[in-house]
Parts: C-alpha cells; sequence; structure tokens
C-alpha cells in the first residue's frame, strides 16, 4: 500500500514538473537603435495564442508550456523563434531585414512597400496620435509633415480646421480629399484614437483619385484586431483645465480718458473727461470675457483576433467648453466604433468597419464686426459691466461709439443656440482571390446624417445698437445629408524571370451624394424665454414665419487603371490613368480624363553602391500627372430659379421666383498639373532618414464663383448672382524635406529628432474677367475689399496704400502730394502715403501690394526622449513669413485703442509710427500696410512626460502623463492668433478678433489589460 501511494505521490510531482506552465514576460528593442517596438507579434508556433507589445515593448503570455516554441515577428524586421525552457524574463534585440526594408503604404486602392513607392508620400501613425492629444485629427498633420498647413478658423470648441497641401491653388475649395478606409469621409468627426495611420499624397500618385484629387488626398486606416490576437482592453482618459494663450495690451481707464481728452481738443472740441482722478486702471473687459474652461476625454477599445476573425470595438466621449462665455460655448462628442474582418474561406475575405458619431456644439458670435470678442477689445474701460440696479451697462449710441459695439457680457447672455449632428459612416467589403496573385474587391462605403439647429433671439434693447430686436424670434433647421460610394476593382501581381515584377490594378467607382435641408423662422416667443423657444410655440401671424429649404443630388462615374512595375527592386514605374463623369458640371464637358506617372531609382541596389555601407537606401523619384477638382456649390452650371420676382395676373401683384444664379453649360473642372521630384535617402543603420522634394502644380481652369458679368443679363435683380466660370490659373512651387534621426545613448536612454521644412512660392498666373482681379474680404466700414488675386502676385494678398511714416511739420505736408481724394487733408501728425505711380496725386490708383497671408516658409520640430520608463515628447511648429491685416479694432473716436497708440506723434520728433489722434477728419482709416503686420510665429503646440508601469499582475501597461498643449506662442503679430485664419483664399488672412486658440493643462491615464 505504501509503494503504490509512493509512487502515486511521485508520478504527480512528475506530471506537474513536465507540464508547468508559465507566464512569460519581455520586452523588444530594435537592434540597431535600442528603442523599444511597439506593435511587434509575439505568438506561439501552432498560433493557439498570442499578443502584441505595447508602447513600450513589454508583452506578457500567460500559461505557456515549457517546451513551446514562441515567434516574435514584425513587418521589416527578421523574426525570431524562442523555445520556452524556465519561466525567465526575455529581452529581444529584432534586427532590420534587408529584404523588406520598408513598411507598406497604403497608396489607394492598395497599399505597396514603401522603399517601391514613387510619389511624395507622408505617413502620420498612431503613436503621434496618442502624444498629440489632438481634439480633432487634423491638428496632428501640423509640423509633422512637411508640405502640410493647417490653419484654426476659430479656437471655439468644434471648430473647423483647414487642410493645405502644397499652398493655396484655387480660391474655391482646397481642402483635401479624405478617404477613410476606402470611402468618401470627413477628417474632423473621427475618434483620433480610432485611427492606425494617416497617409498623405500630395504629388501625382493622387491622380488616381482623378477628378476629386486635385488638393492633395488624406487617406484614413483606422484600427483592427490582429490575427491570434488576445483580447486586449485598453481605456485612455485625460482631464484638463483651459485658459488664454495672451491677453491684447489695451488702455486702462485713466489712460483712455486721457487720450480721449486729447483726441477731442485735437479735433477742435472740449474734453470729455475734465477730471480724470479715480478712473484707475477701470474694467478689463478681456478679463471678464474669457475664462477658465474644462476639457475632459474617455477612451475604451477592446481588440483581438482568432486564425479566422479579427475584431476592434471603441468608444470614445469627449466634452469641451470655451474659454469664452462658460456655458454658451461648448462642444461634446461621442463616437462607437466596430470593426470586423473575417476569413471565410482561404480565398474569400470579408470586412466591415461602421462609425457612429454625435455631437453637440454651441456658439458666439465671433470673428466679424460686433463680434464678442470685437466688442472686448473695443469697449471703454470706463464703463462697468453692471450698472446699480444689476443690469448689464448698455455702451452709449454716440457718433464716436457707433452702434455695433455693445457691452460683451450682455452679448454672451443672450445669446441662445444650439447645434445638434448625428452621423453614421463606414463601408463593408469583399476580397476574393480565384488564382494566386489576383485579388477581386468589391466595397460600398456610406454617410448618412442629420442635424438640427435651433438659434433664438430675444427681444431686446442694447440702446439703440445694431443688435436690438423689438420681436423675439426663433429660427430652426433640419438637414439630412447621404452619400454612398461603390467600388470594384481588381489587382493581379505576377513576378516574371524573377526580375520583373508587376501589379496591375483595374477598376470602376460610383459615388452618390445627396440630401434636404430645411429653414424656418417664427416670430414672438413667449415670454422671451429660450425655454419656450420653438417654431410651434410662436404666437406671431402666420405671415410673420418665413421657411426657406433645398434640395440636392449629384453623381459621379469614374473608372481607372495603374499600371506598377520594377525590375530587380531598382527600376521602379506606375503609370495611372481616370475617367471621371460628374453631375456637377455641364453636358459640354462632364466627362473628363486624368493621365499621371511615376518613376523611381533606388540606386543603393546598384554594384557601384554595394560597399557603401552606411547607405541603407537611396533612391531619386519623379512624378508627372493631372488631377482634377469639382469642389464647387451643387448645381452651379444650372440656372436656379432663387430670386425674387413681382408679377402681374389679373391686374394684381404677385409675388413669385425669377432666375437667380445664371447658369453656365460649358462649366468643366479645375485641372491640377503637378510635377515633383524628389530623394529618400536612409543611413547608418537606418537610423537617419531623410526626405526632399521639389514640386510645381500649375492650377488652370480655376472654378470662380459669382464672376462679374454685364449687368444686361440681369445678375442686379433681388436674389440673382453672376455664373460660376473656369477664368484663372494658380502656380505654386517650391522645396520640401524632412529629416529624422533615431539613436540610443544607452540601453535605458533613446531618442529620436524630426525636423520638417517647406518652402513656397504661389503666383496667380491668370484671371481671365473684364477687371483682371477678383477681390474679397473686409475692411472696416464701407471700404473698398482689401484683398484680390491678380496676375502676377500671391492668389489673396493685401491692396491697399503705402505709408512712408508720419508728417512732422506742415512744410512736409506741403512738399506732399495732396491727400484729400483719400478723405481728408493731411495735417502734421498724419500718415503719410506713397505716391505709387508717381502721378503728383494721392487716389485709389496709388493702391498696391502691402502683404500675403501665405508663408513663406513653414516648419516642424518634434524631439521625442526615452529613459527607463519616462518617456517625453515635445512638438513645435513655425510659420515664416505670413502676413495679417489687423482689423478688430474699430475706427471711431471714443472706442478704446491698443496701449501701442501711447506711442503717438505729439509734435515734431515725437513719433514717425504711430499717427496723431484726434475727432476730426483724416485720411488715417484707410487701409494700407499701418494694419497689415508680419505675423510669423513658433509654437510650442505640445509637450508630454509621461511614466509607465508593467510589472502589474493582470495589467499589461498603466502610464500616466502630463501634458500642456499650445503652451507657447513667439510672434511679433499683436493680436489673439498669428496662425489663425477664415479659410477663405481671398480674405483669409483678416483678423476681425479671432476667437483664440486655448492653452491647455492635462492630466492622463492609459491603462491597457
Amino acid at each position: 500500500m505504501k509503494s503504490k501511494l509512493f509512487f502515486l505521490i511521485f508520478g504527480f510531482i512528475s506530471f506537474f514538473s513536465f507540464s508547468q506552465d508559465y507566464d512569460i514576460k519581455g520586452v523588444v528593442y530594435e537592434a540597431s537603435t535600442g528603442v523599444p517596438m511597439p506593435g511587434v507579434n509575439v505568438v506561439l508556433a501552432d498560433n493557439s495564442k498570442g499578443t502584441s507589445t505595447d508602447f513600450d515593448g513589454n508583452f506578457i503570455l500567460e500559461g505557456i508550456s515549457k517546451g513551446s516554441e514562441i515567434v516574435v515577428s514584425y513587418i521589416g524586421f527578421k523574426s525570431q523563434t524562442f523555445i520556452i525552457a524556465n519561466g525567465d524574463d526575455l529581452t529581444i534585440y529584432l534586427e532590420e531585414d534587408t529584404n523588406a526594408l520598408e513598411e507598406v503604404v497604403v497608396i489607394g486602392y492598395g497599399s505597396q512597400k514603401k522603399k517601391e513607392v514613387t510619389g511624395a508620400v507622408a505617413t502620420v501613425d498612431a503613436s503621434t496620435l496618442e502624444e498629440f492629444k489632438p481634439v480633432k485629427v487634423e491638428q496632428a498633420l501640423q509640423g509633422t509633415v512637411s508640405g502640410v498647413n493647417v490653419t484654426t478658423q476659430s479656437g471655439a470648441p468644434g471648430a473647423g480646421l483647414d487642410i493645405r497641401i502644397r499652398g493655396v491653388a484655387t480660391n474655391g475649395q482646397n481642402a483635401p480629399l479624405v478617404i477613410i478606409d476606402g470611402y468618401v469621409g470627413e477628417l474632423g468627426l473621427l475618434n483620433p484614437n480610432d485611427i492606425e495611420t494617416i497617409t498623405v499624397l500630395k504629388d501625382a500618385q493622387a491622380a488616381i483619385y482623378g477628378s476629386i484629387g486635385a488638393n492633395g488626398v488624406v487617406l484614413i486606416t483606422t484600427k483592427r484586431g490582429r490575427k491570434n490576437m488576445k483580447p486586449t482592453v485598453t481605456y485612455n482618459t485625460y482631464y484638463g483645465i483651459q485658459e488664454r494663450t495672451r491677453e491684447l495690451s489695451l488702455l486702462n481707464a485713466t489712460e483712455y480718458a486721457l487720450l480721449l481728452n486729447e483726441a477731442y481738443v485735437n479735433g477742435g472740441g472740449a474734453a470729455p473727461y475734465p477730471n480724470v482722478t479715480g478712473f484707475g486702471v477701470g474694467t478689463d473687459w478681456q478679463g471678464a470675457t474669457f475664462d477658465t474652461a474644462p476639457i475632459m476625454n474617455h477612451d475604451m477599445s477592446l481588440t483581438g483576433g482568432t486564425e479566422k476573425v479579427t475584431y476592434a470595438l471603441s468608444a470614445s466621449h469627449l466634452d469641451q467648453e470655451g474659454i469664452v462665455g462658460g456655458d454658451k460655448s461648448g462642444f461634446l462628442r461621442n463616437t462607437a466604433r466596430l470593426a470586423l474582418n473575417v476569413d471565410v474561406t482561404d480565398k474569400l475575405k470579408a470586412s466591415t468597419n461602421v462609425i457612429y458619431t454625435y455631437f453637440t456644439r454651441k456658439t458666439l458670435n465671433e470673428n466679424g464686426l460686433g463680434s464678442v470678442l470685437f466688442n472686448a477689445l473695443n469697449a471703454p474701460p470706463t464703463l462697468s459691466t453692471h450698472d446699480d440696479d444689476g443690469a448689464y451697462t448698455l455702451v452709449p449710441s454716440t457718433t464716436g461709439l457707433g452702434t455695433e459695439v455693445i457691452n460683451p457680457l450682455a452679448q454672451i447672455a443672450n445669446t441662445y443656440n444650439d447645434y445638434n449632428f448625428k452621423k453614421l459612416n463606414g463601408n463593408f467589403g469583399l476580397d476574393y482571390q480565384p488564382i494566386e496573385g489576383l485579388t477581386i474587391t468589391g466595397r460600398i462605403g456610406f454617410n448618412t446624417s442629420n442635424s438640427e439647429s435651433k438659434t433664438f433671439a430675444p427681444e431686446i434693447s442694447y440702446g439703440g445698437k445694431v443688435f436690438d430686436n423689438t420681436r423675439s424670434s426663433v429660427t430652426q433647421g433640419a438637414v439630412n445629408d447621404n452619400s454612398y460610394t461603390f467600388d470594384f476593382f481588381a489587382s493581379y501581381e505576377k513576378t516574371i524571370a524573377e526580375d520583373h515584377n508587376f501589379s496591375v490594378t483595374l477598376g470602376n467607382t460610383v459615388f452618390k451624394e445627396w440630401g434636404n435641408g430645411l429653414y424656418a423662422t417664427g416670430f414672438d416667443v413667449p415670454n422671451n424665454s429660450w425655454a419656450y423657444a420653438d417654431i410651434s410655440l410662436a404666437t406671431g401671424v402666420s405671415e410673420s414665419i418665413t421657411n426657406s429649404s433645398y434640395v440636392y443630388d449629384e453623381r459621379r462615374l469614374s473608372y481607372f487603371g495603374r499600371l506598377q512595375y520594377n525590375y530587380q527592386g531598382k527600376y521602379l514605374f506606375s503609370a495611372m490613368y481616370r475617367r471621371d463623369a460628374s453631375t456637377k458640371f455641364g453636358p459640354n464637358n462632364r466627362v473628363g480624363y486624368f493621365p499621371s506617372m511615376t518613376a523611381g531609382w533606388v540606386i543603393s541596389e546598384e554594384d557601384f553602391l554595394s560597399n557603401a555601407s552606411n547607405i541603407n537606401m537611396l533612391k531619386i523619384r519623379a512624378s508627372y500627372g493631372r488631377l482634377g477638382n469639382d469642389q464647387i456649390a451643387n448645381n452651379a452650371y444650372v440656372g436656379i430659379l432663387g430670386g425674387e420676382a413681382t408679377y402681374i395676373f389679373d391686374d394684381v401683384l404677385v409675388n413669385g421666383t425669377a432666375t437667380g444664379l445664371l447658369s453656365n453649360p460649358d462649366l468643366k473642372w479645375e485641372e491640377s498639373e503637378k510635377i515633383d521630384v524628389g530623394v529618400d535617402l536612409n543611413m547608418f543603420d537606418n537610423k537617419l532618414s531623410i526626405v526632399a522634394d521639389y514640386f510645381i502644380d500649375n492650377r488652370k481652369d480655376l472654378l470662380l464663383s459669382n464672376m462679374p458679368v454685364s449687368g444686361i443679363v440681369g445678375i442686379g435683380a433681388p436674389g440673382a448672382s453672376a455664373p460660376t466660370v473656369n477664368a484663372g490659373s494658380v502656380e505654386n512651387k517650391g522645396f520640401e524635406f524632412a529629416v529624422n534621426y533615431r539613436g540610443a545613448l544607452s540601453e535605458n536612454f533613446s531618442y529620436s529628432v524630426a525636423y520638417n521644412a517647406t518652402f513656397l512660392k504661389n503666383k496667380v498666373t491668370e484671371v481671365n474677367n473684364s477687371t483682371g482681379y477678383t477681390e474679397g474680404g473686409a475692411f472696416g466700414v464701407g471700404q473698398p475689399a482689401p484683398s484680390r488675386m491678380e496676375v502676377g502676385l500671391p492668389i489673396g494678398y493685401f491692396y491697399g496704400y503705402q505709408t512712408d511714416g508720419i508728417f512732422q511739420n506742415q512744410d512736409e505736408v506741403d512738399a506732399h502730394p495732396s491727400q484729400t481724394a483719400l478723405g481728408a487733408a493731411a495735417a502734421p501728425g498724419d500718415i503719410r502715403y506713397v505716391d505709387v505711380n508717381g502721378d503728383g496725386v494721392l487716389d485709389e490708383d496709388d493702391r498696391t501690394n502691402i502683404g500675403d497671408p501665405i508663408p513663406d516658409a513653414t516648419m516642424g520640430l518634434n524631439i521625442q526622449l526615452n529613459y527607463k520608463n519616462f518617456d517625453f515628447t515635445m512638438y513645435g511648429f513655425a510659420s515664416i513669413g505670413n502676413d495679417m491685416v489687423r482689423n478688430y479694432e474699430r475706427t471711431l473716436s471714443d472706442v478704446n485703442r491698443m496701449n501701442y497708440v501711447l506711442n503717438r506723434w505729439t509734435g515734431e520728433g515725437t513719433s514717425n509710427t504711430v499717427p496723431r489722434v484726434t475727432t476730426a477728419a483724416t485720411a488715417n482709416n484707410v487701409f494700407s500696410n499701418y494694419f497689415v503686420e508680419d505675423a510669423s510665429y513658433f509654437r510650442l503646440q505640445n509637450v508630454q512626460l509621461g511614466y509607465s508601469l508593467t510589472s502589474i499582475k493582470g495589467i499589461d501597461k498603466i502610464r500616466v502623463y502630463v501634458a500642456a498643449n499650445n503652451l507657447f506662442t513667439l510672434t511679433e503679430y499683436r493680436g489673439f492668433d498669428p496662425g489663425a485664419s477664415s479659410g477663405a483664399p481671398i480674405g483669409g488672412g483678416i483678423d476681425y478678433g479671432f476667437y483664440p486658440i486655448p492653452r491647455t493643462y492635462m492630466l492622463g491615464l492609459n491603462v491597457k489589460l
């Protein structure tokens, strides 16, 4: 009995010993740099279990039997296999595979190894998005991709951003095409944490998208699970405090009163403030208008996969309040996403990706005459925010203060609006491989969105101002937009005689977008209250309810083909051709053809460089192609009954409609001719990479809307407008380069430094209308448009008078041509304008080029440091040579001023830059370079410091971090934001009081299970 028990115990111990399982932990480094590698696949050889490394290269495989084989692999690196002998931690160094040196890059309707790419292509990966913490995806492109410039329309929560790829090429729509997993989508609505990579096509490589690729293409690949990947849960959150980045230097109450006394006395009047004692500092309207505001984000995801199915589920919640207006300015966004990939058979694969987005937004009047910040800058500091009864103080309606300057706090309090947006978008696709090398793809992408808006204008008096409302009103809108994209294409890859590699893609695309909108306004809201602001409750008579509506339906049918060839991986060639037919254009020019070709030579593959051990890859490439742009208003080529008319029927006047927009059946696409020559260089075991490009983009047949035509055709009638025509050309040319170096000072300390720069020259080469130019923008009240598009000059340049200092005495005035035609005769202390044409007369013919809103150069500097469990990142951006118009100052005598006016002319020799102050008539306020400033700047966009914990049972990683966005901006520009723009190609660089981008301090947490 004892012997049996002994053998039983011995057998049990032996079984336990030989079948013992281990939890295998490890970290994976890049051998050449010592940098931790995220996303590396770590799986058992039989694919029964697997995982991937986290951001710091760490992984854990639980329950691994002794003797099991673990395979560690990553694209572009040599795989390694380990046999588990015990439970010791693994330290793994992966070496680059020279036969698969570069990662795979998405190029549209397919992918390609980066080493074989012959176009100008740039990629931003998920780690950059994680470090940047952008509220909107577009922000992550600023300073990280050469040739790309992102400008803010406003710093208000949820405000749009404008992306420009290699300059402004048209006075219409300059935004690039956005493709999300193969379908046309909207970049600004995505949750940044759902994105795996952003690929930017900058040259003729984008010709595969034909009529919609002229402005460049941004390709988004969203995150998906990996095969044989254990279920992985991630949770990311941050909480931040936002504040203004700067306060404009305005006069305090005492300075204001003294200055106003001087102005009135100089104008021959009495001083309005005979006793300034006790005024002190007065009201800080900026301080009263701005406040700190919170921002909060939560993001969760679940990813994983088996041998046949991969999945990714995610959800996010973002809540951002505004630094102006408190709860009257805010943005809330929720998203949910599901992505599935299924291997139905060995030959058939299915995939789907569905995204739901919901957001609400509240806004204030901004960036214009009478906006909240405009009033905060112009309201007199001698006025209090509230009167003795607690009511908002009224700004007097006088000649000196005008009718649009009101109490900004009252304006905020009486602003009521709400906007709700819901969108469902995604795609479904099938890939079938009937034979080796041939893949047939069919996929459909869709977008459907609904939005509702409501604005309430209460009955209110601001004391005789333009904002007064004698009747309350509510305006409501409902909009439905839809689109779908159907792609069907086949790709065939073949290698002949080992050296000749071919890839052919043929297919077609069907795109349709349609929708409708309805708006209505009702009057006399019950109780004059937002709570009752609904058209159904408005008590005004039926005649007082106004409404408008629209409907649209646009379609595009396209066929495309692409041939890619390389010989021995060193001689590269690609040719693309696309035919587009679009209902955007009339029957005379409905079809367009867009060819392109690219070529490359991988010089490092040649024998004469075989001994150049420091050169890993050297490639030169070139591209040429024609692309199109159809981004114009719907139905722009036809005449629309959108005008107003009165007819007589049976001797009775009857209101009706008439022709609005004039038709143009010959309207056709804009055409972009793109040329690019580039060099790609990797050196020192790929630690150093350099990319450089010289490019030319000639945009022809610009789509110019509302071009002036003879009034005899009726464009002056109410509701009518001039047609959209092809009438201009613009050239952008420049040079861009990017340098990236990755290295390690020790096993514990690694770093990377990236720098990129773009130098750009923009010139209008043709404007085909009766005047030879087209205008845009606004300055002051009643002055000519300050911005132009004209041959030989940059698009949107500033057109005004050139100044030449200040008249110091009457002799100088007498010796100078009269300035009476500019509004008033000059006197000592006034601005002296240049007689540009030398005809001895100063008039409108002396206006000239006084500035350019397009930067001469943009640059990005990005630094990453890793020391043990600490990580540090810094992103900076610079814009050099861009000018901006200072138009947030109301040119009236009694408004507040910026304190540079303290350096005004008060007598001969006192100033040669700032004119005298006076209430008398002068020409000092006409648009001139006095109001144009150099808006060059450097901005520290993001700084982040994190610490990671990885040795916690059951948790792959916990990382805590502190970060600051928009930490500081170095600039000599006096306004709030030197990098802001309305987005308009003509008039975009005019500052009406831009809502500034806030500085944000954040505390965040990343957890991976």
